[in-house]
């Protein structure tokens, strides 16, 4: 989160904390895992899952959180500011 305006793109490999990737002043929250990153899909085999990425255009320039907060903290400080959302739906399979 905190992820500049004028930001349109992040490289891959953003989401690993070790590589110090994301745009400057952005941070990344805790993931249901306890630990910042990005793990991925990891569908049980079988039939393809749908897995949602919502993107939110914000009225503050930047979140006042913790860089330590919970996913439900900055879902929580994110909808309370946000002005526009959009969805992307892909899906993924095993």
């Amino acid at each position: 989160y905190n992820i500049p305006a004028n930001v349109g793109s992040l490289p891959a490999g953003a989401g690993d904390p070790k590589k110090s990737l994301l745009p400057s002043g952005a941070l990344q929250g805790r993931t249901d895992f306890g630990d910042p990153g990005y793990g991925g899909p990891c569908p049980p085999p079988g039939k393809p899952h749908r897995y949602y990425v919502r993107v939110y255009a914000l009225k503050v320039e930047k979140l006042e959180v913790p860089a330590d907060a919970t996913a439900a903290f900055v879902a929580f400080s994110v909808r309370m500011h946000a002005l526009a959302t959009a969805e992307l739906m892909g899906t993924y399979g095993r």
